[in-house]
């Protein structure tokens, strides 16, 4: 199942990346629960019309938001970690995400977040997603040794 899990958390990141939230629901349970800690769009996002806002907040605070896997790794049968590399400019201020989550300057390179991602499943589809923006913190709440 653990194959499965990933190929299933990759298709979540490519809908966010296409803007399709029924291609993201088509993934997730009912009741799924999104934490995201980006400034505009933070919180807990629970069930399907609490996702389609979350789309609706993100094409508004960021609509060049775009996510990169740079791995994706199973974790027992239930879930998956991936790490990303996020990148975006805020509409309002037209600063880099690094810039308005911590003053830093505005160069290519530093456009990209490094973060993570913790999915969980439960029946074949995602029962909850947690996003990091420290992926020490995403590795611990994995069960995972730091580094």
């Amino acid at each position: 199942m653990s194959r499965e899990n990933v190929e299933l958390a990759e298709r979540v990141v490519a809908a966010v990346n296409k803007r399709d939230v029924d291609a993201y629901l088509a993934c997730c349970a009912d009741d799924v629960k999104l934490r995201t800690p980006w400034a505009a769009v933070e919180g807990v996002y629970e069930g399907a019309e609490s996702i389609r806002r979350f789309f609706a907040d993100l094409q508004d605070w960021a609509p060049d938001f775009r996510l990169t896997i740079e791995r994706a790794e199973p974790i027992g049968a239930t879930r998956v970690l991936v790490f990303l590399r996020a990148s975006l400019r805020g509409r309002a201020s037209g600063l880099p995400a690094a810039a308005i989550r911590g003053g830093v300057s505005d160069t290519p390179a530093e456009r990209d977040i490094r973060t993570a991602t913790l999915f969980d499943f439960a029946g074949g589809r995602v029962a909850s997603i947690r996003v990091f923006l420290d992926r020490d913190e995403a590795l611990e709440a994995a069960g995972l040794p730091d580094g």
